[in-house]
């Protein structure tokens, strides 16, 4: 694919070099912009660009339609027809799809399909950048250290299909995650935002936020393992939420492999998960966290299906008012569990708090702990969404109202359905970066949440 040929024309060239009974087309162009630093001082910057284009072939048979799809990126024009072969290949090798479902038709073309894709580049930092400059000079004066990096991503995604869509969407993508150490190392504490623009975040907030942090941290004390009140920061709920989502496909609860699994038989949906009136929805029109507003599925699976592209997504409450309203499914499972379709949305929101910030509920916390987030999530217990991980740059104590020191960190052993059930209090919500799985999924929207009892199974020697 020439850097000349714009990628609706690559889109339009691969449909029409289709011979298969039903084609979609999904061109990626993306550009991504950096900086790093460590110890107070940048230390590389760049500017990348890259394509991909994914060919799904559809074939109808006696016993049913098989799909074929192929990736590729970088794919130059006399490599288009190859793709587009190799597609039909597989469909034609493989049986029949047991999601198949008619391709998408009936959508109003997106009216900039045929624009330039949308870029960023190091202009993005205009701003942030000097301001950074500045925090590493205040950093420096206070004794402390600041690592970390910034990386802003634009891709434009551009489907058509042999059904006659011709959809369009362009999707910005920054985070900014900071560590700041003490010169010794003894000491570390993190914080990470996420952003569409690099605007609405501030390095000299952040490094005062940290600056805080490090000088709780002077006083250390050794706790041992048990269930403590714990303040689990939006981050840290983003995290465990997030995983949630991805366990909440409709055919796996229906099948009893889930949390979300009724037993007996069917799901669980219309049961109450909290009794705090929690709403944990997805919107993809929801302000400055917009994602795509249709199905864009590069390949099948448990919670998406190739069939699908193009299907558009409204707002949708996975929970509503602490009660659990839809799990996510493709039009394939929504028909094999009854469900309404429900497909999977590029962010995830949960609100209904109380409204307070994390720092006032601190204030009013006689003996617990605070976090700061979480690392090294993995999956114990698929039937309880059992999750275990640990806690990483800074878990504090808090005493009448305030942090009084650092304490040692945990491993956890907790299941975010659980935490629903049993959280005591929710706070104001906002944007926040999910530590652990920022690098798949960033736009989110969280409370901070307290939780009476949380279980911090046993002690960690990590930082």
């Amino acid at each position: 694919m020439s850097r000349t040929v714009k990628p609706y024309e690559t889109v339009e060239r691969a449909l029409e070099l289709s011979t298969a009974d039903g084609c979609v087309v999904v061109a990626d162009e993306s550009s991504s912009a950096n900086l790093r630093w460590a110890g107070n001082a940048l230390t590389t910057n760049g500017v990348t660009r890259g394509r991909t284009l994914t060919v799904i072939a559809t074939v109808d048979g006696a016993r049913g339609t098989a799909a074929g799809v192929v990736s590729r990126s970088a794919v130059t024009a006399d490599e288009l027809e190859p793709l587009v072969r190799a597609a039909e290949a597989a469909a034609r090798a493989a049986g029949p799809a047991e999601d198949a479902q008619p391709l998408v038709s009936g959508v109003p073309a997106s009216p900039d399909f045929t624009d330039a894709p949308a870029e960023t580049s190091s202009g993005v930092f205009t701003d942030f950048a000097p301001a950074l400059g500045e925090a590493f000079a205040r950093a420096r004066a206070g004794g402390r250290e600041l690592y970390g990096f910034a990386n802003h991503e634009m891709t434009s995604t551009y489907l058509g299909t042999s059904t006659g869509l011709r959809l369009r969407h362009d999707q910005p993508n920054g985070t900014l995650e900071i560590n700041a150490k003490s010169p010794d190392r003894t000491r570390s504490a993190w914080a990470g935002y996420s952003t569409r623009d690099f605007k609405d975040v501030d390095p000299a907030d952040v490094d005062a936020e940290l600056a805080k942090r490090l000088g709780w941290a002077e006083r250390r004390i050794d706790l041992p393992a048990g269930r403590y009140e714990t303040l689990l920061p939006p981050t840290a709920v983003a995290d465990l939420l997030i995983y949630q989502l991805w366990s909440a496909a409709a055919r796996d609860a229906a099948e009893g492999r889930t949390v979300f699994s009724r037993p007996g038989g069917g799901t669980r949906v219309g049961e109450t998960l909290s009794e705090l009136p929690l709403t944990l929805r997805s919107d993809p029109n929801a302000p400055g966290l917009e994602s795509a507003p249709f199905v864009v599925a590069h390949t099948s699976g448990d919670d998406s299906s190739v069939f699908d592209n193009g299907l558009p997504l409204t707002a949708t409450d996975w929970m509503r008012d602490g009660r659990l309203e839809h799990l996510v499914t493709t039009r394939h499972s929504a028909g094999l569990t009854g469900l309404p379709v429900a497909p999977a949305i590029g962010n995830l929101i949960l609100d209904g708090g109380g409204g307070r910030s994390l720092e006032e509920m601190v204030a009013d916390t006689e003996r617990g702990l605070l976090l700061t987030c979480l690392w090294y999530i993995r999956e114990v217990d698929p039937a309880t969404l059992l999750l275990t991980g640990l806690t990483r740059d800074g878990v504090y104590l808090v005493e009448n109202g305030e942090v009084t020191g650092e304490v040692n960190n945990f491993r956890f052993n907790e299941s975010p359905v659980g935490l629903l059930s049993r959280a005591a209090e929710a706070g104001r919500s906002e944007k926040t970066l999910p530590r652990e799985w920022g690098d798949w999924f960033t736009r989110a929207a969280m409370p901070a949440l307290r939780v009476p009892d949380f279980n911090m199974s046993s002690v960690s020697q990590g930082v």
